[in-house]
């Protein structure tokens, strides 16, 4: 009869390292106490999605704080979906966030001692784990074809069972060693599968960082972990791959929670010890009918982190809102240091919601209005010019057609204690700003004007008659101001609504409804950066023929 040692070799000849081996290999890190070894392990498959910048940003935070290491590993042992240059895409879009890796994977190049850190060139260490499992009994080749497994699963569904390879329907956990050998020795194509102890009756005992103790049911599937093409599931291969990189703790979505009594079992199989486990809440949104979701790749696009980047968000405000999300104290320590140093703030997994937080859009442009108000002239043109260059051909133009304007528009109420918060983003800049370019602004005033309906066409053209001619650019913002409330004011306006109250008849109106005609004639628009501001921009040439412009065309 042949023993487990034998079928082992049977199916592995080739293979004559062993585990002890591989523990040599690659040895306990010599890092601090409390130094955290985390990960991000994506694949190859598509987009960084906004969950998993996220996980990452968790990753990094945790290592660095505790002083440990966070690396990159491509989980790319799933070909048939596997998309050429996506791994390389996932990195470069983690720098621009500033997540880098201190080791791992790192696109064309790899770093560290613990790799190889793609799943696909590890297929010799898988080799040597799963021969051991095979050799202790705890592994076994399976000979169903997809026919046979789809009548397992027809039998369980009309028994009202759990399906699964598992119990009295794992056909092959009950073939001897020597029939094993004859099939494969006759040609018989096969997976090899875990053998599991378990029985999903009976619970075990779990601790996660986010949730806490809990139970949950034990594992009794008898899951593939080496397929026909020579490469290990997932389950078997972060097993592997997070014992031997040594990572202390494991942090995924939470998704990932009804896996975990599956990953306890194959740790405790190899007698390996198991990693902290801390499963992130999901992200969220609202659906149509106000049902909460997860944000999804098909239906949303801030699933894409992409969506972000190509918009024009500060990668700095993307991060600091997702903290708003990884620890319920983050906002109001972020407030108390002004939206500065965020590197120093404390991550505590005790901190974090259990429910799946909404995605706020509206709070992220909040943090991006603060972020980008900070950054002096210099700073903003340059991450625009950044941004023009990459996504956005419209405002690129913009820029190069007279950098120095640009940088005049940019810096308006810029520099100083209390800047204004006009701009959240880059890919909106080109609508916010056109009006200061006269061919933008002559096509945007071929539309009617936003003037208030209640002033007639002739008091309109009187007030801008008399600004073009009596307002002065020549004074400071407050002499600039008294000035035209002194227009305002000698035709029939009122520095304020108050003095009128006894006579509402007598009201005509007040210095603010001329404002917002000037503004309006100016810039097209009732909402605009500081209108003293935005004439000093344009020059006073470009203001007189902007206000002719719309004189003629009232008329």
């Amino acid at each position: 009869m042949i023993s487990n040692q034998e079928l082992a070799n049977i199916i592995f000849p080739d293979v004559k390292e062993t585990i002890e081996d591989l523990e040599k290999r690659y040895p306990a890190r010599n890092l601090k106490e409390g130094a955290e070894v985390t990960r991000f392990a994506p694949s190859p498959t598509g987009f960084l999605h906004t969950g998993s910048l996220f996980t990452s940003l968790i990753c990094r935070k945790v290592a660095t704080q505790s002083g440990g290491i966070f690396y990159v590993r491509l989980e790319d042992t799933d070909t048939k979906r596997e998309i050429q240059g996506s791994g390389e895409q996932l990195l470069s879009q983690l720098k621009v966030f500033d997540i880098v890796p201190d080791e791992g994977y790192l696109g064309n190049s790899e770093k560290g001692n613990y790799g190889p850190y793609v799943q696909s060139k590890r297929a010799d260490i898988y080799r040597v784990a799963i021969k051991c499992l095979i050799e202790q009994g705890r592994a076994y080749p399976c000979f169903c074809s997809q026919a046979e497994l789809d009548d397992i699963r027809s039998k369980q569904e009309k028994m009202k069972l759990i399906p699964g390879y598992y119990g009295q329907f794992a056909k092959c956990r009950f073939l001897t060693n020597d029939e094993r050998a004859a099939r494969i020795q006759a040609g018989e194509p096969y997976v090899i599968r875990f053998k599991s102890n378990g029985n999903h009756i009976r619970k075990i005992k779990v601790t996660d960082l986010v949730h806490g103790n809990f139970e949950i049911a034990q594992n009794d599937q008898d899951i593939v972990i080496y397929k026909s093409d020579g490469l290990p599931t997932y389950h078997f291969a972060h097993c592997v791959d997070d014992h031997f990189m040594r990572t202390t703790t494991v942090i995924r979505g939470e998704e990932w929670i009804s896996s975990l009594p599956i990953h306890v079992e194959l740790f405790e199989a190899m007698g390996w010890k198991t990693p902290n486990y801390a499963h992130l809440p999901v992200i969220m949104k609202l659906d149509e009918k106000g049902n909460k979701r997860k944000l999804s790749k098909r239906l949303d696009s801030e699933a894409a982190v992409s969506y972000f980047l190509e918009d024009g968000y500060p990668a700095e405000a993307l991060i600091m809102y997702l903290m708003t999300i990884a620890n319920s104290n983050f906002e109001e320590w972020i407030f108390a240091h002004k939206f500065e140093h965020m590197e120093e703030f404390e991550f505590s997994f005790s901190k974090m919601s259990l429910e799946g937080a909404l995605f706020d859009i509206g709070k992220l442009n909040f943090f991006a209005r603060e972020i980008l108000a900070k950054k002096n002239k210099k700073e903003i043109c340059d991450m625009a010019l950044t941004y023009a260059k990459a996504y956005n051909p419209e405002l690129l133009a913009l820029i190069e057609r007279d950098p120095e304007f640009f940088g005049e528009i940019m810096n308006i109420e810029r520099e100083k204690e209390n800047p204004r918060k006009d701009y959240e983003k880059f890919g909106n800049l080109p609508e916010l700003i056109g009006f200061f370019y006269k061919d933008k602004y002559d096509e945007l005033v071929k539309e009617p004007l936003p003037f208030n309906e209640k002033f007639s066409k002739e008091t309109i053209i009187e007030m801008l008659e008399a600004l073009r001619d009596g307002l002065s650019l020549d004074a400071d913002e407050q002499g600039w101001f008294a000035n035209m409330k002194e227009i305002a004011v000698n035709h029939g306006f009122a520095a304020n609504g108050k003095e009128f109250k006894a006579n509402p008849e007598a009201f005509k109106g007040t210095v603010g409804d001329v404002a917002e005609m000037l503004r309006i004639s100016l810039t097209s628009k009732k909402n605009s950066p500081n209108l003293y501001y935005v004439m000093k921009v344009l020059k006073k040439e470009e203001c007189d023929r902007r206000i002719n412009k719309v004189i003629s065309l009232l008329k």
